[in-house]
């Protein structure tokens, strides 16, 4: 589900237009629309069916991914069933094949392996309770308040995977500095996929906050020069920078970041304040290890701070 974010009620605001949208897209990649009815005729439909498609597409492969650990252990654990070690071990294989972790897997059968030996529990049934009444206290009890800078603007790097709500994030989170009397500039350092731009500046006008942006296709590393300015000039107390979601593979993207991250250094000594990676639940476990190196000299402290979600 996309996440919700309250809205300062603003009667002006217009949702942006497909079609205008879609045709500024045909203009920049495919060449010029030979006239604005040709671009119409037909077209609106067509794009909505292309948008239909692949939003179904994309919902029936994520219902997949979403379905997976639940269908994993709902085939382990037939309801019922006399819980055994074999049970215990098909269970274990079953956690780490879903790449839930070994850490994670090997407590949770170690506690599950304690609480049946001691007859907490004797049926499947009772596993998955279980299970939902210890999670919880596995997580690390550390501290999770963003760090601010002592002077000067706050600087926060938003990085992460491609769709995993980067920029959806930064919205959220400057809205909630906003509505605590924070003066917040967000700056839009994604000039690499298509409407990043347009999207940054959508959300900035919703919420009320500034934002610094070149056209697409501008060097990332010089709106975040221009986004530091902005922000010492007017003495922001936060300053975002979104930027373009990239995997850990792509070697110019991370070099890319790096630079960034220096250009920000040198302008704003101690910035960035914060590194966000934003990731999704079922994101591969080497990523925030693959990109401690662009983003940080120190080792990367992975501290979970989950979005609540509507539903």
């Amino acid at each position: 589900k996309k996440m919700q974010i309250p809205l300062a009620p603003d009667k002006n605001w217009k949702a942006p237009n497909l079609l205008e949208i879609f045709t500024k897209f045909c203009e920049t990649y495919l060449g010029p629309v030979r006239s604005k009815t040709a671009a119409s005729n037909g077209v609106e439909e067509a794009v909505m069916g292309i948008f239909t498609k692949t939003a179904g597409y994309f919902k029936d492969r994520l219902g997949k991914t979403r379905n997976k650990i639940s269908t994993s252990l709902s085939s382990v654990l037939s309801l019922g069933r006399n819980i055994d070690e074999a049970l215990l071990d098909k269970l274990e294989e079953t956690l780490i094949t879903d790449d839930i972790g070994i850490e994670t897997t090997d407590k949770l059968i170690a506690d599950l392996r304690e609480a049946f030996h001691s007859r907490q529990i004797a049926k499947t049934d009772d596993i998955i309770p279980f299970l939902k009444e210890h999670i919880k206290s596995y997580w690390p009890h550390r501290d999770r308040q963003l760090h601010f800078a002592q002077t000067g603007p706050t600087v926060i790097l938003i990085a992460g995977v491609n769709g995993s709500g980067k920029t959806t994030s930064i919205a959220k989170l400057a809205f909630t500095l906003s509505q605590n009397n924070k003066k917040v500039i967000v700056a839009a350092c994604d000039t690499y996929r298509a409407a990043a731009v347009e999207q940054l500046s959508i959300w900035a006008e919703r919420i009320g906050v500034q934002i610094i942006k070149q056209k697409s296709g501008s060097d990332p590393a010089a709106v975040a020069f221009d986004a530091c300015e902005a922000a010492l000039a007017r003495t922001a107390d936060f300053l975002i920078l979104d930027t373009a979601g990239r995997l850990h593979t792509q070697k110019d993207l991370m070099r890319q970041l790096t630079k960034i991250r220096d250009v920000v250094t040198r302008k704003i000594p101690h910035a960035p304040n914060e590194v966000l990676l934003v990731l999704d639940a079922t994101t591969g476990q080497k990523i925030p290890v693959r990109f401690q190196l662009p983003l940080l000299s120190a080792p990367l402290e992975v501290r979970c701070v989950p979005w609540k979600t509507s539903g």
